[in-house]
């Protein structure tokens, strides 16, 4: 059986129970330049790695503002999570101004999937092509959610989403238990050095990196460039020493071996 026979419609199942137009959305996520979130007890950060369509163009944002305590970050189609993010906006706008307080991201990231879910079910509509990461701080906690076009929504200690996300889930894997204890700086520095991870031979510099934080006593802020620089800087700095250290210590052992002939 041919896959185009199933794959005109949301709403027509192949005959393995397949939706292909929701995984067609899901491999538009895939795709995306890499997006990657991580969490402490304090603090929760999202790195991504912004391109440009060319030369002459200024890269993609990559991380919006959604509230005063919530932010996300996106890989796959742009202008679908624009739509989203109004979405959000708009839950968020409403429940401050009826109950004025701060709306949970849980409640937020909740909606959200809902709204994706519907347009898995419905005639003439399609999957929205986008990945989001939320990060947030409410209640006296961090948060850290993806969403998929699916409609399925997860809480995460650490992800990355996007294209060539896995050896950055690799190093988060590695290192995710001394998460919960790390300050703000060294949560950022494990962030960046996990996209560092992903990036292949893509140079990380101020302008095609996107840094945003939000914790306790911490309002969302998406870090300004050179702010970022400041933690690419560290990261070559500790990458530097390494090399010294590796070089001393293989000249120690060609010594060593030298030192063993003579005495042969």
């Amino acid at each position: 059986m041919f896959r185009t026979q199933y794959d005109s419609d949301i709403s027509i199942y192949s005959p393995e129970g397949r939706l292909y137009q929701i995984e067609y959305a899901m491999q538009a996520v895939a795709q995306g330049s890499t997006a990657l979130g991580l969490k402490s007890k304090t603090h929760a950060v999202v790195v991504t790695l912004m391109r440009s369509s060319d030369e002459l163009s200024s890269h993609q944002r990559k991380i919006f503002k959604v509230d005063g305590h919530m932010g996300i970050a996106i890989s796959g189609l742009t202008a679908d999570a624009r739509v989203l993010l109004k979405f959000m906006r708009n839950e968020t706008l409403h429940h401050k101004f009826v109950y004025g307080s701060d709306l949970p991201t849980g409640e937020v990231v909740s909606s959200l999937a809902m709204k994706s879910q519907r347009n898995t079910q419905r005639w003439g509509r399609r999957p929205y092509g986008v990945g989001l990461l939320v990060i947030g701080y409410d209640g006296d906690k961090t948060h850290l959610y993806q969403t998929s076009p699916s409609g399925n929504c997860f809480s995460y200690y650490a992800q990355a989403i996007g294209s060539r996300s896995q050896s950055a889930r690799t190093y988060l894997e590695k290192n995710f238990k001394a998460f919960p204890e790390l300050g703000l700086e060294e949560l950022v520095l494990h962030g960046v050095k996990a996209l560092k991870e992903s990036s292949g031979k893509e140079t990380l510099t101020k302008l095609n990196v996107g840094i945003a934080v939000v914790g306790k006593e911490q309002k969302f802020e998406i870090l300004k460039p050179n702010k970022v620089q400041t933690y690419l800087d560290q990261i070559l700095q500790t990458e530097g020493e390494i090399e010294i250290e590796n070089e001393n210590e293989n000249e120690k052992d060609e010594a060593a071996e030298t030192l063993e002939l003579k005495l042969d």
